[in-house]
């Protein structure tokens, strides 16, 4: 399989939204960078993290324009959306999507890393709003 192929089949499970077949896909010092620069470093670390963000995004997907490989790299350009849950509701109002990159190294048909370069605003504004007291 190509480094190529490996990222889309990654992008495929992450759609999914099964964190044990994405974990499937990780090295077993897999390390996860968000838009943030915050890292993550493990697989079964990752699994657990997927497992929680799927809980927070349900219905979370990715999706690319673009896919360019140098060697084991692959750079993605594409969108990533969703809608935030609150009380197990999705409510159209908590929807959003962001233009994304990603950035991954591929060794052995797996991702050893996964790079995430995206604008977290829209995420965090729908926080804010669902955080503020609701008028009765």
């Amino acid at each position: 399989m190509t480094p190529v192929e490996t990222v889309l089949r990654f992008f495929g499970r992450i759609n999914q939204r099964d964190a044990d077949k994405l974990a499937d896909l990780m090295t077993e010092d897999h390390v996860f960078v968000d838009s943030l620069g915050q890292s993550t470093c493990g697989r079964e670390k990752m699994r657990a993290g997927w497992r929680g963000y799927y809980a927070f995004c349900p219905d979370y997907w990715v999706t690319h324009d673009e896919i360019f490989q140098n060697g084991n790299i692959v750079a993605a350009f594409g969108s990533a959306g969703g809608t935030i849950a609150f009380n197990g509701r999705l409510l159209l109002e908590n929807k959003w999507c962001v233009s994304a990159a990603w950035r991954a190294l591929v060794e052995d048909d797996l991702v050893k890393e996964w790079r995430v370069y995206a604008d977290n605003k829209p995420v965090y504004d729908i926080l804010a709003k669902s955080a503020k007291p609701q008028a009765k």
